[in-house]
């Protein structure tokens, strides 16, 4: 039967060329994704690296990404490993909450303790 969609398993083994796992560091779910310096052509990308570029203008967790292309999250990983190997985004580990506590904090429950 000639024109008819192969499937959305060919289709994704496409788009990541066989892979199944991104290339270089490894990033997690909360990882930061943001588009770095001008777009390049359309013709010279894939319409999901376009939707990453455009979606990723601003900073976007990897989780948010893939929700939005619809994708597996291991076939994003393997997108955005490909577009940070070109350098065209950046993926950054989130910045952990200050685990230090605040002096003011520290009195009022120092007077707490002495008013028991």
């Amino acid at each position: 039967m000639t024109g008819e969609d192969p499937g959305p398993l060919i289709r994704l083994y496409g788009l990541t060329g066989g892979r199944a796992r991104p290339q270089g560091e490894s990033f997690d779910l909360v990882a930061i994704v943001v588009t770095v310096g001008d777009l390049p052509q359309p013709s010279d990308l894939l319409p999901e690296h376009r939707a990453v570029l455009s979606l990723c203008r601003r900073p976007t967790p990897v989780a948010d990404v893939a929700a939005h292309l619809r994708l597996p999250i291991n076939i994003t990983r393997v997108i955005l490993g490909d577009l940070r190997r070109d350098g065209l985004i950046s993926i950054e580990r989130p910045r952990p909450v200050a685990q230090t506590i605040d002096e003011r904090i520290y009195r009022e429950v120092l007077d707490g303790l002495r008013s028991l």
